[in-house]
C-alpha cells in the first residue's frame, strides 16, 4: 500500500471506529508499518485540515470528528479535477489556504481507486502563472491569510501599501469585503489614514498586520459605490 492509498485508509479506518480511540501501535500493526510512521502520517492529514484528535497516556490514541468529516464521495475524477482547477484560480486569493485543505479533504474523502485516477488526471493539466516579483514566497502567501483572518474576524488591519504612483504608506484599515475579478483580488474598508472608503489591491500590500482592536460593523453597501463597467454581486453559496 502506498502512501496516499494509507492516508485515505487511515481516514476510513478512524470514521468506522469513532469515538472509540485507536492506538497509534494497533493503526502501526493494522497498516503494517512503524509506530512513527504511523504519527507521521496523522500528522499530515491534521496539517490538512482532517479532524483527528489525540490522547496521550496508556489509554490514549486517536479519534476522528465524524460530525465535521465527509463519507466516502460519489465525485468522479473529471469532477474532481474540475474542482481543483476551480479552486487553484483562489491562488493569491483570500481564500488560497483555505481552498487547498479544502481540495485535500475532498480528495481523502473519495474511495482509493477514484482519488488515483483523479490524482493521474491531474498531471496532465498545466496552468499558466505569472512570474512572482512581490516578495519572498512566504511573505506573500501570509498577506493573503492576515486579510482573510481581518475580515473573518472583523479586526482592525495594519497595512504597508503601495499605490499605483509606487508610493509605500503605512495605513490602519477597518476590513469590510473582498471584491475579486478576473485579474486581481481587492480589500475594501475603512482607511482611517485617509478618512474615507477606500479599495486595496492585495498584491499591493507589502505587510499586513492584525491589531486587537475589532472594527465597526460597517456594511459594503453603505461605503461604496459599484466600481465603473463591473457589476458587483454577493457570493452565492449553494
Amino acid at each position: 500500500m502506498n502512501r496516499t492509498d494509507r492516508l485515505y485508509a487511515l481516514v476510513e479506518h478512524l470514521r468506522a471506529c469513532a469515538p472509540r480511540r485507536v492506538s497509534a501501535r494497533a493503526l502501526a500493526a493494522r497498516f503494517e508499518v512503524s509506530v512513527r510512521t504511523i504519527e507521521r502520517d496523522i500528522a499530515a492529514l491534521q496539517q490538512g485540515g482532517v479532524p483527528i484528535y489525540a490522547d496521550v497516556g496508556r489509554a490514549g490514541g486517536y479519534t476522528l470528528d465524524k460530525s465535521r468529516t465527509l463519507p466516502p464521495l460519489n465525485f468522479t475524477p473529471a469532477e474532481a479535477v474540475a474542482v481543483a482547477i476551480t479552486l487553484s484560480r483562489a491562488e493569491g486569493s483570500p481564500f488560497s489556504r483555505s481552498a487547498r485543505t479544502a481540495l485535500q479533504k475532498i480528495v481523502a474523502a473519495m474511495s482509493a481507486a477514484d482519488g488515483a485516477s483523479a490524482r493521474e488526471l491531474a498531471g496532465r493539466i498545466r496552468l499558466l502563472a505569472p512570474l512572482e516579483d512581490g516578495g519572498p514566497a512566504g511573505q506573500r502567501e501570509r498577506v493573503p491569510a492576515v486579510l482573510e483572518e481581518a475580515v473573518s474576524s472583523r479586526r482592525v488591519v495594519r497595512l504597508a501599501y503601495i499605490d499605483k504612483d509606487g508610493t509605500e504608506t503605512e495605513r490602519d484599515v477597518e476590513p469590510v469585503a473582498f471584491t475579486g475579478g478576473t485579474n486581481a483580488w481587492y480589500l475594501i474598508g475603512w482607511c482611517r489614514l485617509r478618512g474615507d472608503a477606500r479599495v486595496f489591491r492585495i498584491d499591493r500590500v507589502r505587510r499586513a498586520a492584525l491589531l486587537e482592536e475589532t472594527a465597526p460593523d460597517r456594511r459594503f453597501e453603505d461605503i461604496t459605490d459599484d466600481p465603473p463597467n463591473a457589476i458587483v454581486r454577493a457570493l452565492e453559496f449553494v
